[in-house]
């Protein structure tokens, strides 16, 4: 039907049904962009993001983190999961907001690393649990210096995505301060690399300074006590640096900023703009803007010149403080505490910029025997057969030499756990040429080896795929910087290796010429005429060679 021919009410009629979407309802139908795309993901997502504000907290606040998590069955489906922290706690106003409302927070505002970003995590995970249990968040928390905590159940409002407080009071808590939230959802009990387990391990090995208590449902508990009392640099909250504002920021920083003159704006609500760069910037732009010129007037055809002159006009890099990488020594150390291996090796990239926002690469790898496997020599001090052929197995992470390295994407020493195949770091270890460093790996796919690859970005602001925040974006500056402390990593790698396989053609060679002393010593005794204590006298001097050859 023409729309000539249509009905005329037919307009009024879809306009009549057109209405605002709350930002609530929308994410509580694709639930499935924050992380809630099936029960088990449920699970270890609504785990994650309490961990993950339990960790900020604390840090924020400069104390050590200690976490509990318990995963228990509430029958029909259902499970309970409940996370407990040592952080500062919430004070009751706030309670509600946090916990009841999306994307509200402090860190959306803010330039510095934390592993937080959106203000969504914990209340979609409340969001979820009202969807498909019915039940509210259950929050407890306690603020230092208070005799009491709140006690606080809370779902959220989607039709105008605010808190639907059901319940307040203050109860006795035994904790001087802290926060325990638990939800009710559905959900299964994961099992292997998506595992709850497997997750907090990995928060392990990027945090050192946590300690972690997990129960599960089927009587599974592990603790891991932090291995250093040192918490990391706190990151510094900057302000944006010009490179990475683009003109409707700009337009919109001009038109909030305090500043009464564009000299003033651009040297006090930017990084990195001292009073010369601010003047070659405006000189630059032209238009007659001059020093003076009021931001809140600017014409839009101005700021088009002013951002044209951002680009073009040198400006240092951006600062760096606002981030806190793991740092060498301790991403060694996590990799020695959870992987046993003959080989380790890490590296830190310097800091890069992807669209003016600072962020820092690291990778490390762990390969080869574990190091429990001990050399076992015979009675001659020679390394068995059967040791020799152990050597390239690693038996804690279940690989052969056969099979895909093991790969840990970190962000923010947050785990990575879904969606490797569209994450910048899995396409940086394919794209890098693993053979040229001497092990298997076919085209466009993971090295074959007995290897652990582990690969972690510090940023203010990471640019995940999903508001899940499962993998990171593959831009093109980012893979690139992955990929060159990979070849950083794999050059020590292959040293080693080379060095390994000097020692196995020794090995092999010592050995062919031990088997046949014995022969040559009789040839020796017919031809010299020897008596058999000359021979024998004459093979143990041999063997004696051999050992000092051994020894050089």
């Amino acid at each position: 039907m023409t729309l000539e021919h249509s009905h005329p009410d037919v307009a009024h009629e879809m306009a009549a049904h057109q209405r605002d979407i709350s930002v609530s309802e929308f994410f509580l139908k694709n639930r499935h962009l924050l992380g809630f795309d099936s029960p088990s993901k449920a699970s270890l997502t609504t785990v994650k993001e309490a961990v993950d504000n339990a960790l900020d907290a604390c840090e924020e606040a400069g104390l050590l983190p200690e976490i509990r998590v318990e995963v228990s069955n509430a029958g029909d489906g259902v499970l309970s999961v409940s996370v407990e922290d040592n952080g500062p706690g919430i004070v009751e106003e706030q309670l509600g907001r946090i916990f009841g409302k999306l994307l509200y927070g402090s860190k959306f505002h803010k330039l510095s690393q934390s592993r937080g970003q959106q203000g969504m995590g914990i209340a979609a995970a409340g969001m979820y649990a009202q969807l498909t249990t019915g039940k509210p968040l259950h929050v407890l928390s306690r603020v230092q210096g208070e005799s009491t905590a709140t006690e606080l159940f809370v779902s959220i409002n989607t039709a105008k995505n605010r808190p639907d407080i059901q319940g307040k009071k203050r109860v006795a808590w035994d904790h001087s301060h802290g926060t325990r939230v638990e939800a009710q959802i559905e959900g299964h009990y994961p099992r292997g690399r998506h595992s709850i387990s497997t997750y907090l391990k990995q928060t392990a090995i990027a945090n050192l300074h946590v300690t972690i208590h997990f129960r599960g449902p089927h009587g599974e508990q592990w603790d891991h006590e932090c291995s250093c009392t040192d918490l990391p640099p706190r990151p510094v909250n900057v302000k944006p640096h010009p490179r990475g504002v683009e003109l409707g920021q700009l337009i919109q920083m001009l038109n909030n900023t305090e500043s009464r003159t564009l000299l003033r704006f651009l040297e006090k609500d930017f990084s990195r703009v001292g009073r010369k760069t601010a003047r070659r910037i405006i000189r630059q732009a032209d238009q007659n803007l001059t020093e003076r010129s009021y931001p809140k007037r600017i014409a839009h055809r101005q700021s088009q010149a002013l951002y044209r002159a951002i680009q073009t006009v040198p400006i240092s890099g951006p600062r760096t403080d606002c981030i806190a990488p793991i740092g060498e020594q301790r991403l060694a150390e996590g990799l020695h505490i959870e992987f046993d291996a003959s080989f380790y090796t890490v590296t830190t990239r310097p800091p890069a910029v992807y669209r003016g926002n600072p962020y820092q690469i690291e990778v490390g790898l762990a390969y080869g025997q574990a190091a429990g496997t001990h050399l076992e020599l015979d009675e001659h001090g020679h390394i068995h057969k059967a040791t020799r052929q152990r050597l390239n197995t690693t038996p804690e992470l279940e690989h052969r030499a056969d099979e895909p390295a093991y790969l840990l994407r970190f962000a923010n020493r947050v785990p990575l756990l879904f969606d490797q195949e569209g994450c910048a770091i899995t396409k940086a270890v394919m794209q890098t040429n693993w053979r040229s460093y001497g092990l298997e790996q076919a085209k466009g796919a993971l090295p074959h080896a007995p290897l652990v690859i582990l690969a972690h970005m510090a940023s203010v602001w990471v640019p995940y795929t999903s508001e899940a925040k499962e993998a990171i974006a593959p831009y093109p500056e980012i893979v690139k910087e992955i990929r060159l402390g990979l070849q950083s990593c794999g050059r020590r790698l292959a040293a080693h290796l080379h060095h390994e396989t000097r020692v196995s053609d020794e090995f092999d060679r010592r050995t062919h010429l031990e088997k046949y002393l014995p022969h040559i010593g009789v040839a020796l005794q017919t031809i010299l005429a020897l008596s058999d204590d000359e021979r024998e006298r004459m093979i143990a001097s041999l063997d004696n060679i051999l050992h000092e050859k051994r020894r050089l």
